[in-house]
């Protein structure tokens, strides 16, 4: 009962701030809870599958994925994901721990530069299409990096993907965001189910995480809309480096 409390807490900044909560969560289960850091980057990686399922459905409704981009980075990055868990299981606890919060500190950097480099690209394009191989080549380079990361770090990696589709893809703010959340799908079922086949999954752990973050992430996006834009901009930054500082002093 006390984790799922503690993760409805977790859920509602999750909702409100829309990113990064998967490295709160992977830092509260190690440090408050003392669960094993793989177990941890497992139970958050699993977890995603379903925290992402309605956004991702949402987004696509509302005309902000683009499916083809999504789809082939998906399933690349899903690939890497699992070879990714499989990586992290042989890498000593400690050093997880320094990587993992490295890749929190990083992901907020880029956070900022989306947030403010990238505002004004908001032009959505849904039925641009790829037309070459040299699309297929970067959005396949654009899941294999972003998953490999999420699979052996455990963390959702939606700056690193955002960014990727940005700039690589050249997709607007809003679509990079819907499509985002596609990506994430497969490259949450692949990674979890690497850490479950080294045994680093915890079931009952993953449900308890799963309902507290779900009910709190419904709650937290209530408030989302009610925001300033500047505190909003500010607690998705200060999220993932509070995370990193989390792990760092475990």
């Amino acid at each position: 009962m006390a984790i799922t409390m503690t993760m409805f807490v977790m859920g509602i900044i999750i909702g409100f701030v829309g990113a990064g909560g998967s490295g709160f969560i992977i830092a509260i289960l190690t440090v408050l809870f003392g669960i094993p850091i793989h177990t941890a980057l497992g139970t958050s990686l699993a977890a995603m599958v379903f925290t992402t399922v309605s956004g991702a459905y949402s987004h696509f409704r509302a005309g902000n994925v683009a499916l083809q981009t999504g789809v082939v980075t998906g399933i690349i990055g899903s690939l890497f994901a699992y070879l990714g868990s499989e990586v992290a299981g042989i890498i000593p606890v400690h050093s997880l721990h320094w990587f993992t919060a490295g890749m929190l500190f990083l992901s907020a950097v880029l956070l900022v530069f989306r947030l403010f480099i990238f505002q004004q690209r908001q032009i959505a394009r849904p039925n641009q299409k790829p037309r070459n191989a040299n699309f297929w080549l970067r959005a396949a380079l654009v899941g294999a990096v972003t998953g490999f990361m999420s699979g052996t770090f455990g963390i959702g990696a939606a700056p690193f993907i955002q960014i990727g589709l940005l700039i690589f893809i050249g997709l607007s703010v809003r679509q990079a965001v819907g499509t985002t959340m596609l990506v994430i799908l497969p490259i949450a079922v692949a990674g979890g189910a690497g850490y479950y086949f080294q045994g680093f999954l915890d079931i009952p752990l993953l449900l308890q995480v799963v309902a507290g973050t779900m009910a709190g992430s419904y709650v937290g996006a209530k408030f989302t809309s009610l925001a300033p834009q500047p505190l909003l901009k500010g607690a998705m930054v200060i999220t993932p480096i509070a995370a990193g500082t989390i792990l760092l002093i475990s």
